[in-house]
């Protein structure tokens, strides 16, 4: 098979070219665009990384394509149901970062509640005075875990570590997993009235986009702390404002902005329609960053050495069960049935 892939490093091409032997390669380090597409022979394979989108554009340049194997969790940056339409398979790494995520979520937690950001900042400065940079416990705070899928239960279980009382919200409750892991199911309102810490946790999709907004911080306590290793476009960066200005919340950690690709210059080339979205998207988030109180990673909740590898591998094992006719970690299910009949 003739397999591209985008947005990928040295380490992972060495890695591919090891596990991938007697396949037709070709490795590109920058996000997809369709210009990249416009000399290469027909494709088979189609490999990316969260911050290429795979869109109509993308398809029509790639008509024979079969496989499109996202080095992520979230496909939200593939069109999906045309895929689909197109008899193409999507494919998925489902688990490669849930402690990983989880483990991040409570660096960004802690960083606020011991104000460790503010004491490096103090420092760089020359001021190594404890005065101004009084944190607070964990141990008996409350903290509401929006999404129960496997970070946020790994989230569960490293609150319960601390002490804490942990409520979850999940539009599919498993009460059994409530009992052995010691959390109570809550309707969002109740979760995000009750929480010290709010922390995020769900795909993004249509259901979830600006899942919090300026309704759903009108909820949360006064003095709360948002938590965000989901996706940017799970919160209303507009309404994300005014709560940080009114004080609704005390503090935010992020690992995740919308429009975050804007700022990193993962989108080398705009559209004149992003134009503008890019503009208010880089003005929302320079506001967002330059406050104290506001803890950001670009990014990174994923980046550990072991899922890495978790990707590299997972990856490799979509292509070659693909290839194998024994397609892995489908996202579009449906796509098989249609393959089938034909």
């Amino acid at each position: 098979m003739r397999i591209v892939f985008f947005e990928t490093e040295a380490m992972e091409d060495r890695y591919f070219e090891k596990h991938l032997s007697g396949h037709d390669l070709q490795f590109f380090h920058d996000t997809l665009t369709v210009s990249s597409l416009e000399k290469l022979d027909p494709v088979d394979v189609l490999s990316t990384f969260m911050y290429s989108d795979v869109d109509v554009a993308v398809l029509d340049a790639l008509p024979d394509l079969k496989l499109v194997a996202t080095r992520s969790t979230g496909f939200d940056h593939v069109a999906l149901d045309e895929c689909t339409s197109r008899g193409i398979v999507v494919s998925n790494v489902p688990s490669y970062g849930d402690n990983t995520v989880a483990e991040h979520t409570f660096a960004l937690i802690l960083t606020l509640a011991r104000r460790l950001y503010e004491g490096c900042l103090n420092r760089i400065e020359g001021n190594f005075s404890a005065r101004d940079l009084t944190g607070f416990d964990l141990k008996g705070k409350t903290i509401g875990v929006v999404g129960a899928g496997n970070i946020g239960i790994n989230v569960v279980r490293i609150a319960r570590g601390f002490g804490m009382t942990i409520l979850v919200y999940d539009v599919k409750p498993k009460e059994s997993l409530a009992e052995a892991l010691d959390f109570r199911y809550v309707p969002l309102e109740r979760l995000l009235n009750d929480s010290d810490i709010v922390s995020l946790h769900v795909p993004y999709n249509d259901a979830t986009h600006h899942l919090i907004d300026r309704e759903k911080f009108a909820m949360m306590r006064q003095g709360a702390y948002l938590i965000n290793t989901a996706r940017g476009g799970v919160v209303d960066q507009e309404a994300l404002l005014e709560a940080l200005d009114d004080g609704t919340l005390a503090g935010a950690g992020l690992d995740v902005l919308q429009g975050e690709e804007y700022i990193k210059e993962e989108k080398s080339v705009l559209s004149d329609s992003e134009r503008t979205k890019a503009l208010k998207a880089v003005g929302q988030n320079a506001l967002i960053l330059q406050r104290n109180n506001v803890v950001y990673t670009p990014h990174i909740g994923f980046n550990s050495r072991e899922a890495m590898e978790r990707i590299l591998e997972t990856t490799v094992d979509n292509i070659l069960g693909f290839a194998s006719d024994e397609p892995r970690n489908v996202v579009n299910p449906n796509v098989l049935e249609h393959r089938n009949k034909t």
